[in-house]
């Protein structure tokens, strides 16, 4: 019997919606579809407003594009059943052509140009996690849980996934009391979070109330989130290129857990309707071959990690949250002679040599040209300063995680999501004397966690609460730690990544002042109201946008 994902939030369509929406969508119904016949101006629009709502996708479309006076909708796409119809012929004209170029050439990036827009609605975010794991060819745009409260039922219960195994075992009714409590604890921790948020910070002048009113909101949401568990629903909109997804599709096919294994078949059926030619890989007898192997090679070496990792007990050491476990220790010889390389007529040995033989002075004078004159952060150095790299061990907490993971250009792994590191409770929380609720909710999820953990690992992940803390690796070069490091440091950034993004920083210039001396935008200050500054921007742009219309108009 073919695995199945349900409706998570109870979305229903008259006759009349289902019509208007059917054009542009592979599937009225089904949680994993498509869209098509929508310009790439409309989709982007469509994911964008997707991340900051609690509707679902088809919910947004209806509302606030087709049937939305201001939007000209039907202008935008220049609807009629003739163009539907020729544009669909097109598509297959299309697909054909793309078979013919695949079976005659077999080059797998024939696959990179063709593309598709898929919604994946009521997935967890141990799902929404494994999707946005793909570092290539893959963009995704997950529901927000700074600007969106989570709190809100369908059919009088909680949205999060009621894992099968789970649900079949007898942790069953101890895991539904403990999620309902965490999600009781939010729902009840809002009004009054957002009341001291407001006291403790209150609105300067010439600062608006949306401005303000926003702000306080994500504060209070991001000071909450610790209590979302994993197994919390979510919508995660994904445009990608055909080769990543058929890779994507062969993970998740290949997934230990029963949830990944049916969002891979809900998102085969939605891609085959949009490029069948570019993903049918996935399901074919390679596809098969390839999950095999990823499913022995990862229980082989469970199994040998299994029979070794007793013998920590001997030499495991207490780390702080940030640690720099191994760099270049010439890396500023490597960058300069990376800089050096294309202004001269000679092999990279000899570059080499030559930074080798130039004085600290001369080298310095070099990188500082080379990093030049930023005025801000989107002033990003060129590619010599990947020639240094940089591998941190990182311990936070899960809500931390998962801004982080959005990274593409480095390399990072994760351990299982669990309890063993312990949870972060947000400082403000016990300030405004919130913390004795935060932490009773927190810690009986722990015991449940590990109640499970003991029958069922991989599925005890989903019980695990944002705020418990997990371990990752990361490697990354310098030309990525400039980037990830003044992105993650900006003022508007959650406290949570805003201090690991700092502390990598530190640690980067400890042992490479000179290559790290560029880095002019990496934010060291604290901020009450993170989102402030940049809500009052939007304000400033509004006023802006509300002139130019009021002169063309």
């Amino acid at each position: 019997m073919e695995p199945t994902i349900s409706d998570p939030w109870g979305d229903r369509f008259s006759e009349a919606e289902r019509a208007l929406l059917a054009p542009f969508v592979t599937d009225v119904d089904a949680p994993v579809f498509g869209l098509r016949n929508l310009p790439d101006v409309v989709r982007g629009a469509l994911f964008s407003r997707y991340s900051r709502s609690d509707k679902s996708l088809r919910r947004i479309l209806l509302d606030e594009f087709i049937q939305a006076p201001e939007a000209d909708f039907h202008a935008i796409v220049a609807l009629s059943a003739d163009a539907a119809a020729h544009q669909i012929v097109a598509v297959h004209r299309a697909e054909a052509f793309y078979e013919r170029v695949l079976i005659g050439y077999g080059d797998d990036s024939v696959a990179e140009l063709g593309g598709a827009h898929v919604a994946c609605e009521g997935v967890s975010n141990i799902a929404a996690k494994a999707l946005e794991d793909s570092r290539i060819g893959i963009s995704p745009l997950e529901k927000s849980t700074r600007y969106v409260a989570f709190n809100r039922k369908v059919e009088g219960r909680y949205r999060y996934l009621r894992e099968a195994a789970i649900m079949a075992s007898r942790h069953a009714r101890a895991y539904e009391t403990a999620m309902d409590f965490l999600f009781d604890t939010y729902s009840a921790l809002i009004e009054p979070t957002l009341a001291a948020v407001r006291a403790h910070t209150p609105r300067e002048p010439g600062v608006s109330e949306r401005a303000y009113a926003s702000a306080t909101r994500a504060r209070t949401f991001d000071l909450l989130r610790g209590l979302l568990p994993m197994a919390t629903l979510t919508n995660v909109g994904l445009f990608g290129n055909g080769r990543a997804f058929e890779y994507l599709l062969t993970k998740l096919y290949a997934s230990p857990l029963a949830e990944l294994q049916a969002l891979a078949t809900a998102l085969q059926r939605a891609l085959d309707d949009q490029i069948p030619s570019f993903v049918k890989r996935a399901k074919s007898e390679r596809g098969r071959a390839y999950q095999a192997y990823l499913r022995e090679t990862r229980q082989e070496v469970q199994t040998l990690a299994a029979a070794v990792a007793h013998r920590l007990a001997e030499v495991a050491s207490a780390s702080p949250d940030v640690t720099l476990v191994a760099f270049d220790l010439d890396a500023d010889v490597r960058v300069v002679a990376a800089i050096l390389y294309p202004h001269l007529d000679s092999s990279l040995a000899d570059a080499r040599a030559l930074a080798e033989a130039m004085t600290a002075d001369e080298r310095m004078r070099l990188i500082r040209a080379y990093a030049g004159r930023r005025a801000s952060r989107f002033h990003r150095p060129g590619r010599a300063f990947e020639e240094a790299r940089y591998t941190f061990d990182l311990l936070a907490d899960i809500g931390a995680y998962r801004d982080l993971q959005r990274h593409r250009m480095l390399t990072q792994e994760r351990q299982r999501f669990g309890v063993q590191h312990g949870y972060v409770v947000p400082p403000e929380i016990d300030e405004y004397g919130l913390g004795a609720p935060f932490r009773a909710a927190l810690d009986q999820a722990g015991e449940v966690v590990s109640a499970i953990a003991a029958d069922l690992p991989e599925e005890a992940q989903y019980a695990v609460p944002f705020a418990y803390r997990v371990r990752w690796r990361v490697t990354l070069n310098l030309r990525e730690a400039y980037h990830l490091c003044e992105l993650r440091s900006a003022p508007q950034g959650h406290p949570g990544y805003r201090r690991i993004a700092q502390e990598m920083y530190r640690q980067i210039a400890a042992v490479h002042p000179l290559l790290a001396e560029g880095m002019r935008f990496v934010d060291m200050n604290d901020y009450a109201l993170e989102r402030l500054d940049a809500e009052r921007r939007l304000d400033e742009k509004r006023r802006k946008l509300s002139k130019e219309q009021q002169v063309n108009e």
